[in-house]
């Protein structure tokens, strides 16, 4: 790849990261882009025998560069197509890169062509009428450390790579925890410091905390594994530190420290960086910061940073993998902080504290840059991007706050895909059903002005694949071992967050199902909870019964305590057994689930513990004919009925 000169120490490549297909379908493409300069970019695609050129009317370009720091500008860009693009063809699409100011061109052959499949010259995608297979997964958790180095979304690459074009997936679906932006190893902040330095990734002022500048935190104090301490130590910052840094403190689903929490949208957008892309690596060395001074953090960043070596190699893969395939994304709690928005009580004391307030406005900002805008391009306003370059152009700290009120009363970021079957996104963090009788209890994940909008949008539906970054069905005995948490006063120990955690967006989710206009097949894809399983759900009593499969795949690259899980579903198939009176206790008792078993699984096992992939195979009617979990590409993981395994709920 050419380099493009900036100063006298790094030469930076054109392309820092991407091109990421976002929503794609006949009638437009939807591409993202980081580059170390502000370029203008020509855009044409060529399929068949037909070229269609941005010069032509036949293509219209929408192109948003918005300038994030010195040396880093990201582009949006929308194209849409007057005579759609036909299913079933190789589509080229090709990025010229045009350096106005240096008189300087890049053809898309000389910065990606290390991204070409064998047999094509170009970058490209492939429509298909209908969805006949997709991927999905959840929770990529970079220094997640096993003896395997897997990480689920380089086995997307493996997938295209093994099949023809016309045999590959329709989509890719990544319902959250695309980051964890709280969850953080020292190496990789470390070379999120490093990357920020590179880049000219701009400071900004800091309001609550024991530093007033970025700058500090960037280069000087970085605070590892004491990020806590940034919070002032009083009454009224010590719920605060449970919820931002408190992760030590969770000993039954949360096994992590938070003590190296991203705090900047600088360090948050270097992360994303990192994430996507191998490029900002090469700039990065990772030897022990000289900031790090206590011996037990040294001896953990050394044990981490193994964990981050591994996780950068595949990084290639996962840059090709996200150039070819649409790719739909949705937040959850990691892309912004563990449990938000959990509970009323969270939410007051987060909100009204500047500092976390700056915290959460800032992973919004970077989740409405790197993925929310590709979801859907229409849903943001040219106001909104405007002020987005507001905040670069003019750095000032009321810009900011403006941007993150607007954010944080923003109700469209869940979506709907045109296919075949449609793809409905869920947002279930940002529009709550709050508890009225306790401002401790868990919220539940949707409100019911969102469920009655989304009942809107299913009726008279045949099929739908639903997204529900937490699974609408879940492991009954977990989802109790919350309740009773909550009963006690402690949400946040077991992070108690699922769908039926409050009885009025329970009732209403489930009513959803009942109501006789709404879709006879339901392919709910889920993640969040770090291992996979799959239930083939139906109503009791109703000969009209909708097909329901819950399909949960998580994580990418992280896992559950081995022994806990294991006791966790051996316990929960013979306390929820059929004949067991605890399923009158449940509220989805009026339902019948069986839950598949996994090809591996040993006896009284229906639950995949191991980083991978979701695989589903979709009939013309959207029913899967095949669920597997792809962890070893040589041995998938397949989901198996079990007759004899009927549970009442």
């Amino acid at each position: 790849m050419p380099a493009v000169k900036k100063n006298n120490v790094i030469d930076l490549p054109p392309v820092i990261a991407g091109p990421i297909l976002r929503k794609t379908n006949p009638n437009e493409i939807t591409l993202w882009l980081a580059t170390c300069s502000k370029f203008e970019i020509a855009c044409s695609l060529k399929y068949n025998d037909v070229t269609l050129s941005d010069k032509s009317s036949a293509l219209a370009v929408s192109h948003q560069c918005i300038p994030a720091g010195k040396y880093l500008y990201l582009h949006f860009i929308h194209i849409t197509i007057d005579n759609p693009i036909p299913y079933d063809v190789w589509v080229e699409y090709h990025l010229q890169l045009n350096d106005v100011q240096a008189n300087k061109t890049y053809d898309m052959s000389d910065w990606a062509s290390h991204l070409y499949y064998q047999g094509h010259h170009s970058l490209g995608f492939i429509l298909h009428k209908s969805v006949t297979t997709l991927l999905h997964g959840s929770c990529r958790k970079p220094h997640f450390n096993r003896q395997q180095n897997l990480d689920g979304l380089a086995n997307v690459d493996k997938v295209l790579s093994k099949h023809t074009v016309s045999e590959w997936p329709s989509l890719l679906i990544l319902s959250g925890d695309q980051v964890y932006t709280d969850d953080v190893a020292g190496p990789m902040l470390h070379a999120i410091h490093q990357v920020i330095g590179v880049l000219g990734l701009p400071n900004e002022t800091l309001e609550g905390a024991e530093i007033n500048d970025s700058e500090t935190l960037h280069t000087s104090n970085a605070y590892y594994y004491q990020r806590n301490n940034l919070l002032p130590s009083n009454k009224e910052t010590q719920k605060l530190h449970q919820q931002f840094f408190g992760g030590v403190q969770k000993p039954v689903f949360t096994t992590d420290t938070a003590y190296n929490h991203l705090i900047t949208l600088s360090e948050m957008i270097a992360m994303y960086l990192l994430v996507w892309s191998p490029v900002c690596w090469q700039f990065v060395q990772l030897s022990c910061s000289e900031q790090i001074t206590l011996e037990k953090d040294k001896e953990k960043y050394e044990e981490e940073k193994q964990a981050i070596i591994n996780f950068k190699q595949n990084l290639p893969s996962v840059q090709r993998a996200l150039a070819h395939l649409p790719t739909a994304m949705m937040f959850d709690d990691h892309d912004v902080t563990d449990d938000w928005n959990l509970n009323a009580a969270w939410e007051k004391s987060a909100y009204e504290h500047p500092f976390s307030r700056r915290i959460i406005g800032n992973a919004l900002i970077a989740y409405l840059m790197f993925q929310g805008w590709g979801n859907n391009p229409a849903d943001f306003s040219s106001k909104q991007i405007n002020s987005l370059k507001t905040l670069f152009i003019d750095n000032k700290a009321e810009n900011t706050d403006r941007f993150i009120n607007d954010l944080l009363k923003f109700d469209q970021w869940h979506y709907e895909w045109p296919t075949n079957p449609p793809l409905v996104v869920l947002d279930t963090r940002t529009r709550r059903w709050r508890s009225e009788s306790n401002l401790n209890n868990p919220s539940g994940l949707m409100d019911w002005e969102a469920l009655t909008e989304l009942q809107q949008t299913l009726l008279n539906k045949d099929a739908v694949i639903l997204v529900s970054p937490a699974p609408i069905f879940g492991v009954k005995l977990i989802e109790t071992v919350q309740r009773i948490f909550t009963w006690f006063g402690f949400p946040l120990i077991v992070d108690a967050e699922n769908w039926m955690s409050h009885p009025g967006s329970a009732h209403a989710l489930l009513n959803l199902f009942r109501h006789p206009k709404t879709p006879h097949n339901f392919v709910i894809l889920s993640g969040d909870v770090h291992y996979s399983f799959v239930y083939d759900i139906k109503l009791k009593g109703r000969k009209n019964s909708p097909n329901i499969w819950q399909i949960t795949s998580s994580g990418l690259r992280n896992e559950f305590p081995d022994t806990l899980l294991n006791w966790f579903d051996r316990l929960n198939r013979w306390l929820y057994t059929s004949w067991s009176p605890l399923n009158w206790f449940t509220k989805r008792r009026g339902m019948w689930v069986s839950p598949r078993k996994p090809s591996n699984a040993s006896k009284g096992e229906r639950l995949i513990n191991r980083s991978g992939i979701g695989l589903v195979i979709l009939n013309k009617e959207g029913q899967p004919t095949s669920i597997s979990q792809l962890s070893d590409m040589n041995t998938p993981i397949h989901f198996q009925k079990d007759t004899t395994d009927e549970q009442f709920e």
